[in-house]
């Protein structure tokens, strides 16, 4: 890993975390959105460029040599991964790089509005308990996202089987989505999408988990915040657009109904383990099937589903169950 420049010295109230996998461009739009926000506070961005092997380790240096040609002091760090280390592995290496009382963790597909995060830094300090503090995401026409949920469970592994809106009302209480804007103490975990980190949690209970290479490690970690004490926030008034699927494929291959990959499947596994113990998985799992053998019987009877499973996933549900703290599957 090699850094270019040193971070500053004095500790800093906000650094922002975003991390580049071979989306340049669009991590520089949204490098300049953070900058064109910061105003007074005593910020700094740090960019991960984690090992895209694109060449966009040097157009982002570039981008920073010229950057720095016009304002020598720009609160811009270039931190260059030797190879793809996850999201959790991506972020470790921007939370580590300087240290600040918060830590704002954003992506690369994302801009944030002007206010954005002075409202984050004001939240927190109204509600220094708090350790998670979720920014609302909006589409680019300034609809709001699902962004704040409930936990996986047993219980929403039989929705998503079942695709059906009856067994949805049913199991209403283990339905994942939340309504936006939700109701503060509904919210068990929120999107990592644009998500504002205490400092002072983060040294309580450790860093993301690097178990995790893609999916599920922002779930894992407000699971292991709420445990040790710590809650999260939805922040109204911090507004970002979140443009979506600047790197990763998984949305596009499950709207496709290929099969995804299998670190999806690996970071699903560790999650239920990691929630529920291994008789949770089984049950999550064996859920999982009776949801789906609803939807074929539906299929059966009426010729009418929403969705059905994506290629091969009654195989692949099973990846890891045996070690299920195992593999993370990570790309080669």
């Amino acid at each position: 890993m090699t850094e270019v420049e040193s971070p500053p010295a004095a500790p800093l109230d906000l650094v922002v975390s975003i991390i580049n996998f071979r989306t340049a461009q669009m991590t520089i739009d949204c490098v300049q959105s953070v900058l064109d926000d910061i105003g007074d506070l005593r910020a700094h961005v740090v960019i991960v460029e984690n090992g895209s092997g694109d060449g966009s380790d040097v157009v982002l240096t570039d981008w920073l040599t010229a950057a720095r040609a016009e304002n020598p002091d720009i609160p811009v760090s270039l931190v260059v991964s030797a190879e793809n280390t996850g999201f959790s592995g991506g972020h470790n290496q921007g939370i580590r790089a300087m240290k600040a009382r918060f830590y704002f963790v954003l992506n690369s597909d994302a801009v944030v509005h002007k206010g954005c995060l002075a409202a984050l830094l004001a939240d927190a300090e109204a509600h220094p308990e708090t350790g998670l503090f979720a920014a609302r995401l909006e589409y680019d026409d300034g609809t709001r996202q699902i962004s704040c949920f409930r936990f996986p469970t047993p219980g929403s592994e039989m929705i998503r089987g079942a695709q059906s809106g009856p067994v949805t009302r049913l199991l209403k209480r283990y339905d994942i989505p939340l309504d936006m804007p939700p109701a503060q103490e509904q919210i068990e975990w929120a999107s990592f999408a644009a998500i504002m980190l205490r400092g002072e949690m983060i040294d309580a209970i450790g860093l993301m988990d690097e178990g995790y290479f893609l999916y599920f490690e922002d779930t894992e970690y407000c699971l292991r915040a709420r445990r040790a004490g710590w809650g999260t926030r939805y922040v109204e008034g911090a507004r970002a657009i979140h443009f979506r699927g600047g790197s990763a494929p998984v949305k596009s291959l499950a709207k496709a109904r290929k099969r995804l990959p299998a670190y999806y499947y690996a970071s699903r596994t560790r999650l239920m383990y990691q929630s529920h113990g291994r008789i949770g998985l089984l049950a999550a799992n064996l859920a999982w099937y009776l949801g789906t053998g609803l939807t074929y019987a539906r299929l059966l009877l009426t010729r009418k589903v929403n969705t059905l499973p994506v290629e091969r996933e009654m195989r692949d549900i099973w990846t890891n169950f045996m070690r299920p703290l195992g593999d993370r599957r990570a790309p080669k």
